[in-house]
């Protein structure tokens, strides 16, 4: 069974888009770097969760290298499971750093995100397989972060597990979030599905105040399951700042929350939300958080979600907690259910003040203006097969739930400065 779907390039506004290089992970687990005329310039045969070309500041200088993962752990759950090395490969396809069979476990189980920080270390969201005596005796799927400098070793940690007072959860939400990993300690997503960070890095809150929550080395995190983004203190491993897991409302009023407009005005309900970052110095928006708010269903205990299913970027003060920008489908004058992930997908502001958006589940990439005026649109045309359509997941778990579907989901996109990438005509000479 087969049928038409909308792929490749299906919009190019070139006067209003910002141009740059694309890459993502398609669902096929092929890296594929695009421009936006959507010819493929580049392809790599390793997923990345997500994929990144590095900056070549931090980078000695040297163009073209590209982080993805290089194995399988061969652990039949997948997901955050699924990771056996990641590394760093040069543009001529040689491995320049790898890493994980060494780690615990003998895995890097590195999911969801990861940098290259300025120290020459790698900052890794990983799976660590642990008994979490807050949620039980069974062994769960916690999440967290390593440090790892260029040899390997283990600098720095930090588990989530280990933190979970300080997440703000009712009585409620803690026998919801206990009932849940009792339910299914073996889910291959993990009881909160941490699904980000980023060191903020430099940024104006520093600047004006170097005793600031904002300092650089500072990580902004992102619990999908819980609702909740948080900042941690580097130095301490607590959180110094964080949003949700839960917001004032008044009943009734989640079903026009995709629709509220008026800005500015206190966040309220994220649900399920990806990706959130301090924009970096020199963007439009400098300083305040970009979050990708999903609005798919999360929460302990489950939020409230509206009946007009859509996400929206939001663009958040940081100090006054107030949503300053954001865009939801309603901005390109579509209904609000046109534009919708309930789950994986980013936003990432560009240098001319469009943002890029990827929408995951769909395999959409597009381009907005600061008004909301599309000005550029990819379908990604790559599929392949997964549970739930999540090609992490290749084996089906649950007897008369689990199945295998075909989905064109992209993870995450990331714009690439041309200047980032070694001269094409040249590189296709050495060849």
């Amino acid at each position: 069974m087969s049928y038409a779907r909308l792929s490749g390039v299906t919009h190019h506004d070139p006067d209003n888009a910002y141009d740059s290089y694309i890459l993502f992970t398609g669902a096929d687990s092929i890296t594929r770097l695009i421009d936006l005329a959507g010819t493929v310039v580049r392809e790599w045969p390793f997923a990345g969760v997500p994929p990144r070309i590095i900056d070549p500041a931090l980078n000695g200088g040297r163009v073209g290298d590209i982080g993805v993962q290089l194995s399988e752990s061969g652990d039949a759950r997948g997901g955050i499971y699924a990771n056996g090395t990641v590394g760093q490969i040069n543009w001529a396809g040689d491995t320049v750093w790898e890493w994980g069979s060494s780690a615990p476990g003998g895995a890097a189980r590195q999911n969801h995100d990861w940098e290259l920080l300025p120290n020459g270390n790698r900052l890794l969201l990983v799976t660590v397989p642990r008994v979490v005596p807050d949620l039980g005796t069974a062994t769960v799927g916690d999440q967290g972060l390593f440090e790892v400098d260029p040899d390997g070793a283990i600098v720095w940690q930090w588990l989530a597990g280990d933190h979970l007072h300080e997440f703000g959860f009712t009585e409620l939400g803690w026998q919801a979030l206990r009932a849940t990993a009792a339910r299914d300690p073996e889910d291959p997503w993990g009881y909160l599905e941490m699904n980000s960070a980023k060191s903020l890095g430099p940024n104006t809150w520093h600047a004006q105040d170097p005793d600031t929550i904002f300092h650089p080395d500072n990580i902004v995190v992102s619990f999908r399951k819980a609702n909740i983004v948080a900042l941690i203190d580097k130095a301490s491993g607590a959180i110094a700042w964080k949003l949700g897991p839960y917001f004032d409302a008044v009943p009734g009023a989640q079903h026009q929350r995709i629709s509220v407009h008026k800005v500015p005005r206190p966040v309220d309900q994220i649900s399920g939300q990806h990706n959130p970052h301090m924009i970096a110095p020199g963007l439009p928006g400098a300083g305040n958080i970009l979050v990708f708010d999903n609005q798919g269903g999360a929460g302990y205990p489950p939020a409230s979600l509206g009946i007009y299913a859509g996400s929206r970027v939001l663009e958040i003060d940081p100090a006054t907690k107030q949503i300053v920008w954001q865009y939801t489908a309603e901005d390109s004058e579509r209904p609000p259910w046109t534009f919708f992930s309930s789950f994986v997908s980013n936003a990432q502001r560009l240098p001319n003040g469009n943002t890029l958006i990827t929408e995951g589940m769909r395999g959409r990439l597009f381009q907005v203006t600061s008004d909301g005026a599309v000005v550029w649109e990819y379908h990604s045309p790559y599929e392949g097969y997964g549970v739930a359509g999540e090609p992490e997941v290749r084996q089906p778990r649950v007897p008369g739930v689990d199945r295998l579907t075909l989905t064109p989901l992209v993870y995450r996109a990331q714009s690439v400065p041309f200047e980032w990438i070694p001269d094409l005509a040249s590189a296709s000479a050495d060849s």
